[in-house]
């Protein structure tokens, strides 16, 4: 009992700190140490032997992602690339689609590999000027921003190239584009009931005469047009990441044999493991091509900036990876606890027709919510269960793609709760508090996970992937 107390004791705790703007660098391995010792486990070897190995086994395995991804959304930014798609979806949709403006333009930006919090950057202008001009209270655009960027193009849309969408690889030997009809249809379900619901709380706004209001944080200056380069130009860079980790996930690198030699020294690679490894190749390597064209778009805007982009990106992408490694370490010392082994049984225990899928869509919502990140959860989730789920799937005949995609978007659902750290930092951007608007945005966490649970009940009934 004294574990499990100190179990929620621990998460509680990191929940309320993060929540008041303190580093979970500082605070995860704290509280974890103390669910560690209050289950009768030793301080020091714990920290040592458990919480930092699982911190740098994950930075080992997705720190390239997390630098590349950061590196070329600076690079977007800095060319005017971002900002000029946004700018241009804007302005074709006009005012009175001010919200679906918004989110298309999150949607392209995020589905393009630009990391969802250059994204929130890049858009927020835009968005805080059309929202004035239609009179939209500014409560909602955290809410529309996170829907473009936070649902279904970070987890749900198949090709991806966000980190949620490339984890499950390593474990399931999938690629990005796994089990498309699958993701379509969650795609549409979560974009469609976003906008419905955001809609439906604007005429709501509207109808009781609130308008956008008067704000004093976070107001933002108009982007001097004359420096961004032209919008079809700059999607090349989004493209390409796209276009080259299809070309070679799908028709290069099935067609390379490397076992031979990446079994041996020094490589000594898991050779069950291998096509997921040449699968997280391709996502670099996209994500590499996509940093040189956006280098290149708009050379008037990058001179002198190219040092500028690298470096803030590689600075950014080192407090991104940390912040998630030590909720990775966390949730890996919570995992080891006398007390969590109960819930793990339990969690393993949850079937649907005899299928992994309703227990991997429960236990990676629960360890995202208890890490407050998509990433972190979904890692831990899929490190302590993933070959389980991997064996039962093969035993009724499963589709792994399927484990993928339930895996990804089920990531993406109660990791937004309010300690989430994209969440925090996007109420900063906008200037809005958590009670002024996360209220739209827990509205939208629950969509997320609601989706997985009736795509699960629809795969069953139809058999689609």
């Amino acid at each position: 009992m004294l574990g499990v107390i100190g179990i929620l004791l621990g998460l509680g705790l990191l929940m309320f700190m993060a929540y008041k703007g303190y580093s979970v660098i500082f605070f995860a391995p704290v509280f974890a140490l103390l669910a560690a010792v209050l289950s009768g486990l030793a301080l020091l070897p714990t920290y040592t032997e458990v919480f930092l190995p699982n911190l740098a086994n994950y930075v080992k395995v997705y720190f390239p992602f997390f630098l590349l991804g950061a590196v070329f959304g600076k690079a977007m930014e800095e060319s005017g690339a971002a900002a000029s798609i946004a700018k241009a979806i804007v302005k074709k949709l006009g005012t009175k689609q001010a919200i679906l403006s918004v989110v298309l333009s999150c949607a392209i930006l995020t589905y393009g590999g630009v990391s969802l919090f250059v994204v929130a950057f890049a858009v927020y202008p835009f968005a805080a000027n059309i929202f004035r001009e239609a009179n939209i209270p500014k409560r909602l655009i955290p809410a529309t921003i996170a829907l473009g960027a936070f649902t279904f193009t970070m987890d749900a849309l198949p090709g991806t190239p966000q980190i949620q969408n490339s984890i499950p690889m390593k474990f399931f030997n999938t690629d990005l584009y796994a089990a498309p009809v699958t993701g379509i249809i969650g795609s549409l379900m979560i974009f469609g009931s976003g906008m419905l619901y955001l809609e439906w709380r604007r005429r709501k706004a509207q109808a009781a005469g609130e308008g956008y209001g008067v704000h004093a944080a976070q107001e933002p200056e108009m982007i001097d047009d004359s420096t961004l380069s032209n919008p079809l130009l700059s999607t090349i860079p989004l493209i390409s990441v796209l276009v080259v980790t299809l070309i070679l996930q799908k028709a290069v690198f099935p067609h390379w044999n490397i076992v031979d030699w990446a079994v041996q020294a020094p490589y000594k690679m898991d050779k069950a493991g291998i096509i997921g490894t040449m699968n997280n190749w391709a996502l670099m390597i996209g994500l590499a091509v996509g940093i040189l064209l956006a280098f290149i778009i708009n050379p008037k805007k990058m001179k002198g900036n190219v040092a500028k982009a690298i470096n803030a990106g590689a600075i950014g992408s080192l407090l991104a990876v940390m912040n998630t490694g030590s909720e990775v370490g966390f949730g890996n010392v919570i995992k080891s606890l006398p007390g969590f082994q109960s819930i793990a049984h339990a969690l393993m225990n949850i079937r649907g027709g005899g299928s992994p899928l309703l227990s991997e869509a429960v236990t990676v919502n629960v360890l995202a919510g208890v890490t407050g990140s998509a990433s972190g959860g979904m890692s831990i989730a899929l490190d302590a269960f993933g070959k389980d789920y991997l064996a039962m799937a093969q035993k009724v005949g499963l589709s792994p793609e399927l484990l993928h995609r339930i895996a990804a978007m089920s990531s993406g659902g109660m990791d937004t709760l309010p300690h989430n750290g994209a969440v925090i930092t996007l109420l900063a951007i906008t200037g809005m508090t958590h009670k002024q608007a996360y209220k739209d945005i827990f509205a939208l966490t629950l969509m997320k996970i609601v989706t997985p649970l009736v795509l699960i009940g629809l795969t069953s009934i139809f058999h689609f992937v």
